[in-house]
């Protein structure tokens, strides 16, 4: 799940259809502040600075919808930054509280499985806007609306499937929703086959997460290694997320202790990159410190 802390106000986009109303003019006016602070949010290298910010701004895209409410790049800055927000402050704070089961861990997990929802029905609003005569609920049946999507499609089938994908992950048991797994892929191999390369990899990425999955539900460490390879080639090893994901989703998994610290270790020796993904890669080393501080409890014996 890569791009998880990227600025979600980068794919804001001003359509002019507000009319000539001052309230929707002072609409437009707004969502055209909203998207100027992209650039300086992904380039952030103060991770707690953009934890504090993001409510405010997510508020204010809600507030600013109630008022336009087909607007494309208000759903999308929803979707992607309500998804962004839920992994990066709420369920990675989840996974490092102390204990683990505390009640304190589990609130952030319902409130990142809330967040994840709320990111999911802002996706499916921004596709319908999209393909209006399409009906179909993406949860229901993704088929009509995935044959109708076109490459502008992507960011939204992308941000949908991680959303889903993740909320499905902090389900008490995943089992009794496989079938919305296989949701999930369909939604991610659209979006691959439209544009394999979009954000330098990120689809490849999300696949090692769902293809490093148990294969009773549908995971496979050889195609998850296969999109880790590709996705360190499309971000020209610059992406710290692809090498914490393959040490999750596959050497964890497989008992390999060794190249679990070898993949943690070529995160954290990331130090320059692209700075679109300054701030997504000082979240990923984060998690990648943690991970090597619990290495022992996470290969006991080994």
């Amino acid at each position: 799940m890569r791009r998880l802390v990227v600025l979600w106000l980068g794919l804001l986009t001003i359509v002019p259809s507000f009319g000539c109303s001052p309230k929707k003019m002072g609409v437009g006016r707004m969502a055209d502040a909203l998207s100027s602070t992209a650039t300086a949010f992904a380039r952030d290298d103060d991770p707690e600075l953009v934890r504090l910010a993001a409510p405010t701004t997510l508020k204010m895209v809600e507030m600013l919808l109630d008022d336009a409410p087909q607007h494309p790049g208000l759903l999308m800055t929803a979707c992607s930054g309500f998804t962004q927000y839920a992994y990066a402050f709420l369920q990675m704070d989840a996974e490092m509280a102390e204990p683990p089961d505390s009640p304190a861990a589990a609130a952030l997990r319902q409130r990142a499985a809330s967040m994840y929802a709320r990111a999911r029905g802002y996706c499916e609003r921004a596709l319908q806007v999209r393909h209006p005569g399409v009906k179909s609920r993406l949860a229901e049946d993704p088929t009509p609306l995935l044959a109708a999507a076109v490459q502008a499609d992507v960011p939204a089938l992308y941000w949908d499937a991680v959303a889903w994908g993740a909320e499905l992950s902090l389900a008490g048991n995943p089992l009794l929703r496989i079938a919305e797994l296989a949701s999930v892929r369909q939604m991610l191999s659209r979006a691959q086959e439209l544009d394999e390369g979009w954000e330098r990899g990120a689809i490849h990425e999300a696949f090692i997460a769902l293809d490093g999955l148990p294969m009773l539900l549908g995971g496979n460490p050889a195609r998850a290694r296969a999109h880790f390879d590709r996705a360190v080639a499309l971000s020209n090893g610059q992406s710290a997320f692809a090498y914490v994901a393959v040490a999750e989703a596959v050497a964890q998994r497989a008992g390999d202790r060794r190249e679990f610290e070898r993949q943690l270790r070529a995160a954290l020796a990331i130090d320059t990159a692209p700075p679109s993904l300054r701030l997504a890669n000082l979240l990923a080393q984060k998690r990648a410190r943690f991970l090597l501080a619990r290495i022992d409890r996470l290969f006991p014996g080994a």
